[in-house]
């Protein structure tokens, strides 16, 4: 059975609650992580060892906290004021920790369904999106990733060209895949947090601009808690604000199927 499963950020314990509740055996299922699987939370180390040690049996994408832990490990940023990621850092297995995770993918398919942690400008097709991904995900596993990570930040540019090249083209990939929510038709991208209903004039949720080139394909996201559950046949959002208190989502969509299996989780941080 194939479960789809939306933010972690350090929360290990309902993590190990959801999958008691779906019987989860690693030799029989596989769950499908959709970034930010540390931060916040207060078990980042505990989170990664538990994926670590499930081998395939957890796909994992990269969120921007994951990438966040990366550009911190190799001294790119310096850690935020809510971060929890000391743990890892100083643990014996940091390295190993930590190559794992640049390992991981920002964009994959599953039982039917396009997997990002945050969304999909208009002008990318589910193929276009995944090789796309496939640009960033070669950089982080080269040796060249301390070069790398630092071109990662910044807001421009905000419109996406495919004539787009080094440095502009990665970030705007990454920024895409990992903060997006709101965009233009046109493909400019709005990097606030702004509310689904306190959107700029112009920007929309990206899945909400009917003449997308994905607006046919099934795809599943996480990052914007605000949302809640989202679950249509073609758009399943399962962020539902475990690391803020809300509920750890795991949506079951193996054999056409579909079931939204939900645990409590206890409030950790507080917003802001």
């Amino acid at each position: 059975m194939d479960y789809l499963i939306g933010d972690l950020q350090g929360c290990c314990d309902p993590l190990e609650q959801l999958l008691s509740t779906i019987d989860f055996s690693p030799s029989r299922d596989r769950i499908h992580l959709l970034g930010d699987l540390v931060n916040r939370g207060p078990q980042s180390l505990a989170v990664l060892q538990r994926l670590v040690g499930l081998g395939d049996a957890a796909q994992c994408l990269l969120g921007n906290h994951d990438l966040h832990l990366l550009a911190v490990a190799h001294g790119v940023r310096k850690p935020g004021k809510g971060d929890t990621l000391d743990p890892i850092l100083a643990h014996p297995e940091r390295d190993a920790l930590l190559d794992w995770l640049r390992h991981r993918r920002l964009a994959a398919q599953a039982c039917g369904w396009l997997l990002v942690h945050a969304g999909v400008v208009p002008q990318w097709s589910a193929g276009q999106t995944l090789a796309l991904a496939g640009e960033i995900e070669t950089l982080l596993r080269s040796p060249d990733i301390a070069h790398f990570l630092p071109t990662m930040y910044g807001n421009e540019p905000r419109r996406w060209d495919p004539d787009l090249q080094g440095p502009d083209r990665w970030r705007f990939i990454v920024n895409t895949l990992t903060r997006m929510r709101l965009c233009s038709a046109d493909g400019d991208l709005e990097l606030k947090k702004d509310a689904p209903g306190e959107a700029p004039t112009g920007m929309l949720p990206w899945f909400e601009h009917p003449h997308r080139l994905t607006r046919d394909t099934p795809i599943a996201f996480g990052h914007w808690s605000q949302l809640g559950l989202v679950d249509t046949p073609l758009l399943l959002s399962t962020d539902t604000g475990c690391v803020w208190g809300g509920s750890l989502t795991a949506v079951r969509v193996d054999d056409g199927r579909r079931e939204v299996i939900q645990v409590a989780c206890p409030q950790a941080r507080k917003p802001g």
